[in-house]
């Protein structure tokens, strides 16, 4: 399978739990100054975590989940994230979307519909033809 090699094995899962407890010790400092792309930004840096260990991949989306649940200038938001992050940011809007939570959903939608109109369909079909990377 290529790409299987890039894969961190499950024996480090525990590494990348302790940089993810990081990087949300570094977006909550962030949202407290409320500098929320920035919080964003930092969510979305190093996403998907190189693993198949759900563990690793719920606790990235926890972190995620309170960089995006705070956004409410979007156009501001996607006019200072640059276009590399789109991508990812899309498919963490869909693992929001399928929680089922009314608000996650709500947020995740609004974003979504701006996102579209500006990244294309493109970013859609990207997100959901990648298997590989998954969040």
């Amino acid at each position: 399978m290529a790409g299987a090699a890039e894969f961190v094995e499950a024996d480090n899962a525990e590494a990348i739990i302790t940089r993810i407890e990081t990087k949300s010790r570094k977006i909550e400092s962030l949202l407290k100054q409320f500098k929320h792309v920035e919080a964003l930004k930092t969510a979305l840096e190093g996403s998907p975590p190189k693993t198949r260990d759900e563990r690793c991949k719920s606790a990235n989306w926890i972190v995620v989940h309170r960089a995006i649940m705070v956004i409410k200038d979007i156009d501001g938001m996607l006019n200072a994230l640059d276009v590399e992050y789109y991508d990812i940011l899309m498919k963490y809007l869909y693992r929001g979307l399928s929680t089922g939570d009314r608000p996650t959903c709500d947020q995740c939608l609004k974003i979504h519909e701006k996102l579209t109109e500006r990244a294309g369909l493109g970013c859609i079909l990207r997100c959901l033809t990648d298997t590989v990377n998954t969040v």
